[in-house]
């Protein structure tokens, strides 16, 4: 799986960067034909303290998936991003095996 991170306005820690490619490449347990996955992690400017907002969208045959959460870190963005993806993908996994 291809991994895309993209920043706009901050430049993102080499941690932060590895924390989600070892998370995101975790989700090729549940479903093995991932073609790539493209990152945005912004920040919005609010006085708000959840004001970080990540988005995932990870390309599939047969469609897309398209995930984005706002919290108070990039960390816990992404870790609830990547929750909803693969609970996503076991769906669908398991309508695949259905038709199978």
């Amino acid at each position: 799986m291809k991994i895309t991170i993209q920043t706009p306005n901050f430049a993102a820690s080499e941690r932060l960067v590895r924390f989600i490619e070892k998370k995101l490449t975790k989700l090729e347990q549940f479903y093995d034909r991932i073609i790539f996955a493209d990152v945005f992690l912004k920040v919005q400017k609010t006085k708000e303290k959840e004001n970080k907002i990540t988005e995932i969208l990870l390309s599939i045959p047969g469609g897309d998936l398209i995930v984005k959460k706002e919290a108070r870190t990039f960390e816990q963005g992404a870790y609830e991003c990547i929750q909803s993806l693969e609970r996503q993908l076991k769906k669908r996994k398991e309508k695949l095996r259905a038709f199978a």
